[in-house]
């Protein structure tokens, strides 16, 4: 698939999931703005792919802050013309015991999963209805479609991105943009790893029954 000379802007882009969308849209003759808060990881692979010959940026940002969340919009639109592409994939987990989740921890949750895709769709959708053309894709997770133990907060942070897919699917469906939710499994990535250290740490399991544990416990 070719999508050469589109502009897109991937969130959570430093490492994991957003990194290999980054590399996969760079590839297909994109031109990409990678973006998170840690500055060193995005320049770190700008600076691969623009040394494999690919035109990538790389935008600092903290996607639960609205005023970081215009000024990125700005500057992609600044770097890259107008933004076509938005993949909303900066995400973080944690694991505890409905009890012991404490309220600062739930908030943290539903900022980064769930309120940041909202912020950053809100600032480059208008971009996309202008020009009639428009993909907005948001990084879920099976933890959006089923519920497991000990992780309610993260599990309701991601019913929340595919609720709010759904409901802008539809309203901008007849505009040429659509959006869609992909709800992947575990993956192994760093976020993954720390997952399954918390429960070996927490439970006495070897890493190895930990990730079989966080498997079982979506799939069923």
């Amino acid at each position: 698939m070719s999508l050469e000379d589109r502009a897109a802007v991937v969130t959570g882009g430093g490492r994991g999931i957003g990194a290999a969308t980054a590399r996969a849209l760079a590839a297909a003759g994109a031109r990409v703005v990678i973006s998170a808060r840690t500055a060193a990881e995005i320049d770190a692979v700008r600076d691969e792919l623009v040394g494999q010959g690919h035109r990538v940026w790389s935008i600092p940002c903290d996607v639960t802050e609205p005023e970081q969340v215009e000024s990125l919009a700005a500057q992609a639109r600044q770097t890259l013309g107008p933004v076509q592409i938005l993949v909303n994939n900066a995400g973080v987990a944690s694991s505890a015991p409905l009890k012991d989740l404490a309220l600062a921890e739930w908030q943290r949750l539903m900022a980064v999963n769930a309120t940041a895709p909202f912020l950053c769709t809100r600032a480059f959708l208008p971009g996309m209805l202008d020009t009639g053309w428009g993909r907005v894709i948001n990084v879920a997770s099976i933890a959006g479609k089923v519920g497991a133990p000990y992780i309610a907060g993260y599990c309701a942070s991601k019913h929340a991105v595919v609720g709010f897919t759904r409901a802008v699917a539809a309203e901008v469906a007849a505009h040429g943009v659509t959006v869609n939710a992909v709800c992947p499994g575990y993956v192994d990535t760093p976020m993954t790893d720390r997952s399954v250290a918390n429960i070996a740490s927490k439970t006495g399991r070897s890493e190895a029954e930990a990730r079989a544990h966080l498997h079982l416990s979506l799939i069923h």
